[in-house]
């Protein structure tokens, strides 16, 4: 089921709980798809990198190969939200007042390192990278920040565009409001027929492209959020892979994190639980597995019709482009075998 997701959808989001191999699963998956023909950019967008290191060679904010077919990157958490506050300030600039360009410095500032700034700037760059994506890669694959991050990226979607939507009824209403207050002072008692209005003609012009341009900018912005609203919450296009460890802790949050990207629309395609013990290594490990067993129970109750695959643990790390590759045969035998 993984592999077919890969298939057949243009975005993939790998996730799930800190620890439990989302980025091995992510990169073994796009490499698969690479493998297979697909051109595939798999993007981390977790803080903590892992991408970089898995591969064991640099990889940055832009786009790098890392095998044939396959690229990587990892988004910039700093650079993404400098990038996002300057392109602010530059319209900002553009649009307000020359004295007021400090009160905009000022407030962007402070807005730095604001509630909601960082993921707002991620949301966007992924945006971005869907839509540039489009016309370069069959497949792009997400390697996902911890569970919570996640949730509340899927989300700001609709948040994002619902708070857009406010601001450009606002804009309308004040439009309306300034039109009717200019009418009504037209024409006062010092206008005499003929008077020179060239003044105020030129500071009412000025004002109405300023209004004109924040509208441009913010249909702009709202049309790119629904198109990624409307891009992850389209079946046929999107979906997501939760990864797990067949332990209480990941799978509490598995059935959790389930329960909120459906609730955003998002179809959760697979489960991949990841590091199964062998039955037939030894007490200890049987022992292992036998207490997994009880918690992997507790997973098919809540989430009866999401189909699972299972991968083993291993005696290596995965580090390098070999032990990627590796770990993609194990994983491709793993999901031949079917679903657990």
């Amino acid at each position: 089921m993984l592999l077919g997701l890969a298939a057949s959808r243009r975005v993939l989001f790998v996730g799930g709980k800190g620890g439990v191999g989302k980025t091995t699963v992510a990169s073994a998956v796009a490499l698969t798809a690479a493998a297979r023909g697909r051109r595939t950019l798999v993007v981390s967008t977790d803080p903590a990198h892992n991408l970089g290191h898995l591969w064991d060679r640099p990889v940055g904010d832009e786009p790098v190969e890392l095998a044939p077919l396959l690229d990587g990157m990892e988004i910039d958490p700093a650079r993404t939200t400098e990038e996002h506050l300057a392109a602010v300030r530059h319209t900002m600039r553009r649009l307000m007042p020359e004295h007021l360009s400090g009160e905009v410095d000022q407030h962007l500032e402070l807005a730095r390192e604001a509630p909601g700034t960082h993921e707002a700037a991620v949301l966007e760059r992924i945006a971005t990278t869907v839509e540039a994506a489009r016309d370069r890669y069959d497949l792009v694959v997400f390697d996902t920040a911890p569970s919570g991050h996640t949730a509340r990226l899927m989300a700001l979607p609709e948040l994002m565009t619902a708070w857009t939507d406010g601001l450009l009824r606002r804009r309308d209403r004040s439009e309306r409001l300034g039109a009717a207050l200019r009418g009504l002072s037209t024409d006062g008692p010092d206008d005499e027929p003929g008077a020179d209005l060239t003044g105020r003609d030129r500071s009412q012009d000025r004002r109405a492209r300023r209004d004109q341009e924040i509208r441009r900018v913010l249909v702009r912005r709202r049309t790119r959020f629904e198109h990624l609203r409307s891009t992850i919450t389209d079946p046929r296009q999107t979906a997501f892979a939760i990864v797990l460890t067949a332990e209480r802790l990941p799978v509490l949050e598995t059935v959790e994190l389930h329960r909120r990207l459906t609730g955003y629309g998002v179809t959760v395609g697979t489960l991949v639980v990841n590091r199964r013990s062998p039955a037939d290594a030894g007490e200890f490990l049987a022992g292992r597995r036998a207490q997994e067993e009880v918690h992997l129970r507790t997973l098919r109750e809540a989430l009866p019709h999401v189909p699972a695959v299972e991968l083993p643990l291993l005696a290596e790390d995965v580090v390098g482009p070999e032990a990627v590759h590796r770990f993609a045969a194990r994983m491709r035998a793993a999901s031949g075998r079917g679903a657990a």
